[in-house]
């Protein structure tokens, strides 16, 4: 009698080990991808990029000319290679043309340090002057993460954008500035430049499935025409 007592007190104790053994098991600590998640040389393949602007009035629908396509880089850069294409004509003072790709294959439900290095076509040197601003000074280079989907969203009468990216100069909580558009030159004439968000990470938190959304894009002072080239964006989790 003594023996099955014990054998029974032994079961129940067990029984809550197990149970806790079970939930572990059941809920592993996801693994974080660590290092390049994305390295999009567009020379040749446009990888699914999307492009879209925002900022403006409903009312200026028609006007900013809106424009995104896989194009041939300009002269005099090596126009056997392509990149993203986005063109519109700021009459918002405030217009914001991006592009924008869908990563998968991520942690879910996990936060990511995330840099940005994109490599991008500007014909405007630092000294040149336009209308509300410089297209390379006014102009400001801003990279983001999402997990929904950066798009633009109607509120009255005026398109903005679906996630935080800020405003002009100023960063957002779901954005990170690059830089401007200074070619480097005392000329206008198209150059490859080079902007990174090094030193001054940004956090972002994928959804449930393990996606994030990345965008970059340009936020303009510049009341002008702009015709600007994507050919490279990489992005890095610390």
């Amino acid at each position: 009698m003594k023996r099955t007592v014990k054998r029974l007190a032994l079961l129940v104790l067990a029984l809550p080990l197990a149970s806790c053994s079970s939930n572990f098991l059941s809920t592993p600590t996801p693994i974080i991808n660590k290092g390049v998640l994305l390295d999009a040389n567009l020379a040749s393949s446009n990888a699914g990029w999307e492009g879209e602007a925002t900022d403006y009035g409903t009312a200026q629908q028609d006007l900013i000319e809106f424009s995104f396509s896989y194009a041939p880089l300009p002269a005099p850069l090596d126009t056997t290679k392509k990149a993203l294409r986005v063109s519109g004509r700021n009459r918002s003072d405030d217009l914001f043309m991006f592009v924008r790709k869908q990563l998968t294959g991520l942690a879910p439900n996990t936060e990511y340090t995330l840099d940005f290095d994109v490599e991008l076509a500007s014909p405007h040197p630092a000294g040149s002057i336009g209308i509300g601003g410089s297209p390379a000074t006014s102009v400001f280079l801003k990279a983001g993460a999402s997990a929904t989907k950066p798009e633009k969203k109607l509120q009255g009468d005026f398109y903005t954008l679906s996630v935080d990216k800020g405003s002009q100069s100023e960063a957002g909580t779901q954005s990170v500035l690059l830089g401007n558009l200074a070619n480097g030159k005392e000329t206008e004439e198209y150059t490859l430049i080079q902007r990174s968000n090094e030193g001054q990470p940004l956090k972002a938190r994928t959804n449930d499935k393990g996606e994030l959304w990345i965008f970059v894009g340009t936020d303009s002072g510049f009341e002008g025409d702009q015709t600007l080239y994507y050919s490279r964006i990489k992005v890095t989790a610390l």
